[in-house]
């Protein structure tokens, strides 16, 4: 069992910058960020692999980026260029295996959520 604690939301303007981080309680080999807007299914936004591979959503490219620290066990997604469209709940999402970081699905743990809210 992993337990995951996210923290870092808040509300910013569109253009600024937010940097979220994730505190596991034990070593996963897969860890992710995704995110869910009001009445809009929950999306992968980054995932990262404990050998530093990584993927990102269409969406966030350029803008996002996701790291992870082994020896903390802590992983931080920084966004810059916020947009409205960014708005959402954001969790952290941890693995055993690789292939939930592949295919942007199937995580097994799940944090709480930290709520991330951009305005125009």
């Amino acid at each position: 069992q992993v337990q995951l604690v996210e923290s870092g939301g808040g509300s910013v303007q569109a253009g600024g910058s937010l940097r979220l981080s994730c505190a596991a309680s034990g070593v996963s080999y897969c860890m992710g960020w995704f995110r869910q807007a009001p009445g809009k299914e929950r999306e992968g936004v980054s995932t990262i692999n404990r050998d530093g591979s990584t993927r990102y959503a269409d969406s966030v490219k350029g803008r996002f980026t996701i790291s992870r620290d082994n020896t903390k066990n802590t992983l931080t997604l920084q966004m810059n260029s916020l947009a409205p469209e960014d708005t959402a709940t954001y969790y952290c999402a941890a693995d055993g295996s690789a292939w939930p970081c592949r295919v942007m699905w199937g995580f097994e743990y799940w944090g709480q959520g930290t709520q991330v809210t951009v305005s125009s």
